[in-house]
């Protein structure tokens, strides 16, 4: 579609400039009786040119042209016009005006001879006009009053001589009046202006005025040919008390008689400025070409809109329907329809708004900004939105904020909508086409919509999607772009569900984003981010938490698997110094080698400032919530604001611990297959959930890539079974659960409670064997097969097995005998007397008999470290077999470098810890 600047053509005066002032649109009408007003309103064919005959002014003139033609039926002797400011009162007088002076000749100007056929006229009647100004009359010599001023325009001395010599200094009677109407002999036509600000001026006249006025009614119900027009404000700006009875009293005199006129037509009020404001509409096919696109549009989404705009009668068809939409747009082109119905909709009812002449000033400045920004720009709005009025032009802002009357709204506008540095401008930073700047044409919108004088000052989000959707612009992009704006805003507040309102006072937000400035970085948002974290992955964990380790040192070397969190500060980007950092950790605690590198699992958390953000604006709302509760604050704020306090500081938490998810997205582990022994895994986007911890999506993602299992199979151990044990059949205890920490098998939540329970049951059932104690001949010293396994006996030790299934049955069974013949059984006996050499294991001693005498045997020696395991399986289970109390202590020493100690030392407490000992470490 055609941009519309590139279609219509402004007026000069517009183009130029010069029509900014409401002045510049207000008629003057003692200068259009004096030949002195500008030619547009001076020249009667100029003034019809540009004047669109609306129906009400077709109606007001017609009804007083047909008064003055002697025709009495449907008229009145007196007509009111009342509209506020800027609504047409003076327009309608000025249009009487020209046409009675011209008389019959005045049918060729522009419109008026549909006029006449309308009012059933064959010619406008030529009459004697009389015109009163209040805002512009005062006394001088020869019409020292109102009504000796009218009586000179209506029939000059002779209309002086019937009022009478009283006439200075007293109103005329009914009588005086009606031998003026005589003098003048001809159809008379009084026109009254500005009535209140005469009164005002001159109060010492004010009971006279009144006294004509009355008179004057009364006088003119007697002649057919005459009619006065009077016009009274429907209020006034800053109106005293004076002001507001006399306005009643002069109103209540002239209603006794007359008949009230509403003069402006909110239907036809865009034709009136389209007519003021360009000199050519452009190509017809064009208009319509955008009204039937917007139509189509606005059609599609109906249900979306405000119904006012594409409701229809139940017994129009939808093509009908469709067909009255698109005139509707097409008769406000270059504007879209809410630009121009915001003005009646919501901006009519405040008292200072000037209708017509107010808003063809804003327009007329927007328009000549939009015009000039459209070409250098290279703008492609098919229409004039809303959200295309220029707010941050000073000029502008000063014309609408004085037609609101609300100048306090300086601060909105600047803080969220059109500064600068304002949160609309900021969110539109990265917005393209078609949803260029839509934040600030949202925020626009809002404004206007919310800032008239109606009972609902809200914006409604189907009025903003009406008024800025267009072909290529979903709803569902605006209603995002409202909320976003008014998340970050200080004036724009939600009301309700779908509203939205512009305030002169800040939000309670104003005093979040202060507190949130006033944050200390390293006693306040550092540690709130540490615990929030720390809190989130602690919540329903089900292995160890390491968090925000500073070394190596800090991180225990255990066989269970461990999450440690690296600090919110580190952020990992795949590569310098923070992966070498945790590849050296995972590879070494402190100065040693790792025994279970596989066992850590890293949380890492990506680049960016969004959990840095979210902690602060959680502060924030906390800090607020607690100042409003004590008193400190809360007296500037909505009782709504401060009831929704607690929900909005529950949102912000909410907020945070959701960031937290997105944030550390990133989990490293170790693998021996990669250059630097790390893998990455990418877990995206997550959000808190109370059917989910984010230990557990960690775990969900490892188990996902295989990289982590519950548990395993006796097939998984047969296929993973190590080329160097193949031919012995045995595998190694301790190397079978190293596999399982070094990452040459997939890792377990806990290998040593995993691998005791599946290798018992693995026995139980025959899978494989067990045995510990190899003798040089490759046998063992015991043998489990087919037959339960006390746990304790299963220790990950160098001399203890798992054993394939036939080796085991082998070395339990020996070789299977050849069948020959049966022997009879032979008869029972006594038991067989203990053979020598055999071990306490195949035939333990009984325990002490009541009252035998018993000693203790002590055991004292050094032990050589090779031995140790062997120490369990052969002399502490001998001992534990023959006797009771069975007491072990230990006494280990061993010489390092003294630099090396506090590290060594923090390692072996946890080591104990793990093995429940709570033995004492002494450096010496």
């Amino acid at each position: 579609m055609e941009p519309w600047y590139k279609v219509v053509t402004p007026r000069k005066e517009v183009r130029e400039g010069r029509s900014f002032n409401p002045d510049e649109f207000a008629i003057a009408l003692e200068q259009v009786v004096a030949k002195t007003a500008p030619e547009d309103y001076r020249d009667p064919e100029q003034f019809f040119s540009r004047t669109y005959w609306t129906r009400a002014l077709r109606e007001h003139v017609g009804m007083a042209l047909r008064r003055l033609a002697g025709q009495t039926p449907n008229t009145a002797p007196v007509l009111t016009l009342i509209t506020q400011f800027g609504g047409g009162k003076t327009h309608t007088l000025t249009a009487l005006y020209h046409l009675t002076t011209s008389g019959p000749r005045a049918a060729a100007y522009p419109g008026v001879a549909d006029l006449l056929r309308e009012a059933g006229l064959s010619s406008v009647p030529q009459a004697r006009v009389g015109v009163f100004v209040g805002n512009a009359w005062d006394p001088e010599e020869g019409r020292e009053t109102p009504w000796i001023d009218l009586a000179w325009q209506l029939a000059g001395h002779r209309g002086l001589e019937a009022l009478g010599m009283a006439a200075k200094t007293a109103p005329p009677g009914t009588e005086a009046l009606g031998r003026l109407f005589q003098a003048a002999n001809a159809p008379v036509l009084l026109l009254f202006d500005e009535v209140l600000n005469f009164l005002n001026r001159h109060r010492s006249m004010a009971e006279a005025f009144h006294a004509f006025i009355q008179n004057l009614t009364v006088a003119m119900t007697g002649m057919t040919q005459g009619v006065a027009v009077i016009s009274l404000p429907r209020s006034q700006v800053e109106m005293t008390d004076w002001d507001r009875d006399w306005q009643e009293r002069i109103t209540k005199v002239v209603r006794r008689v007359a008949k009230d006129l509403i003069v402006n037509d909110e239907a036809e009020i865009s034709e009136v400025v389209r007519r003021r404001l360009f000199e050519d509409l452009g190509d017809e096919r064009i208009r319509k070409r955008v009204a039937k696109a917007f139509a189509k549009w606005c059609f599609e989404r109906r249900a979306q809109l405000p119904p006012e705009w594409t409701a229809v009668d139940t017994a129009t068809t939808e093509a009908k329907a469709r067909e009255i939409l698109e005139r509707r747009f097409e008769a406000c082109y270059p504007f879209h329809p809410a630009t121009l119905s915001v003005f009646q909709r919501k901006w009519q009812a405040l008292p200072q708004y000037q209708q017509t002449r107010g808003t063809l000033a804003m327009l007329a400045q927007w328009i000549a900004w939009a015009y000039r920004e459209g070409f250098m720009k290279a703008r492609r709005e098919p229409l004039i939105t809303l959200g295309s009025a220029p707010l941050h032009d000073i000029g502008f802002r000063s014309t609408i904020l004085g037609q609101l009357g609300e100048s306090r709204l300086v601060a909105a506008i600047e803080t969220d909508i059109a500064g600068e540095q304002s949160h609309a401008r900021a969110l539109d930073a990265d917005t393209k086409e078609p949803l260029r700047d839509i934040h600030r044409r949202v925020g626009t919108v809002i404004l206007f919509e919310s800032s008239g004088g109606q009972t609902d000052k809200v914006a409604h989000l189907p009025e903003i999607r009406f008024a800025l959707g267009e072909p290529g612009i979903d709803t569902t992009s605006i209603d995002n772009a409202a909320f976003a704006l008014e998340s970050r805003a200080y004036y724009i507040q939600r009301v309700g569900s779908d509203g939205f309102k512009v305030y002169h006072k800040a939000t309670i937000r104003k005093a979040v984003n202060d507190r949130r400035a006033s944050l200390d970085e390293e006693t306040e948002v550092k540690p709130a981010i540490r615990k929030l974290v720390e809190g989130e992955f602690r919540r329903g964990a089900t292995v160890p938490i390491v968090a925000f380790p500073s070394d190596g040192a800090e991180i225990p070397d255990t066989p269970r698997l461990s999450l440690v969190i690296s600090d919110p500060e580190a952020e990992w980007t795949g590569s310098g110094p923070l992966r070498s950092q945790i590849a050296e950790w995972t590879r070494r605690r402190g100065t040693s080698p790792r025994l279970y590198p596989a066992a850590l699992v890293w949380c890492l958390k990506k680049p960016g400032k969004e959990l840095r953000e979210k902690v602060e604006w959680w502060l924030a709302w906390q800090r607020v919530a607690q100042e409003v509760a004590a008193g400190i604050l809360g007296g500037d704020y909505d009782r709504t604001d401060r009831a929704e306090l607690q929900s909005k500081v529950s949102e912000a938490e909410e907020a945070a611990k959701d960031e937290v998810w997105g944030s550390y997205r990133y989990t490293v582990v170790f693998d021996p297959r990669e250059p630097d022994g790390l893998k990455v895994i990418d877990l995206w986007a997550g959000h808190s959930s109370a059917g989910e911890t984010l230990c557990g999506r960690v775990l969900a993602a490892l188990k996902r890539e295989e990289l982590l299992s519950e548990s395993f199979g006796a097939s998984y151990l047969e296929r993973k079974w190590p080329p160097a044990f193949e031919e012995s059949g045995a595998w190694p205890l301790a190397s079978l659960r190293q596999s399982f920490l070094d990452g040459s098998l997939t890792r377990l939540l806990d290998p040593d409670r995993v691998l005791k329970v599946r290798i018992i049951e693995f026995v139980r059932q025959g899978e494989f064997g067990l045995a510990s104690g190899q003798k040089p001949d490759g046998t063992y010293e015991r043998i489990w097969y087919e037959e339960p396994v006390p746990e304790d006996e299963v220790a990950f030790a160098s001399d203890m097995f798992l054993l394939k299934k036939a080796r085991a049955k082998a070395l339990k069974f020996g070789p299977t005998p050849t069948p020959g013949p049966q022997l009879p059984e032979p008869e029972p006996g006594p038991p067989p007397a203990p053979i020598p050499g055999r071990s306490a294991e195949s035939e333990p001693s009984p325990p002490p008999l009541p009252g035998q005498q018993t000693r203790t045997l002590r055991l004292v020696g050094d032990l050589p470290p090779e031995v140790w395991n062997r120490l369990g399986t052969k002399i502490v289970s001998k001992l534990r077999g023959t006797g009771r109390d069975l007491r072990i202590s230990v006494d280990l020493s061993v010489t390092v470098p003294a630099e090396t100690i506090p590290a060594l030392e923090r390692e072996l407490q946890q080591l104990l810890q793990e093995l429940g000992l709570n033995w004492s470490v002494r450096p010496e």
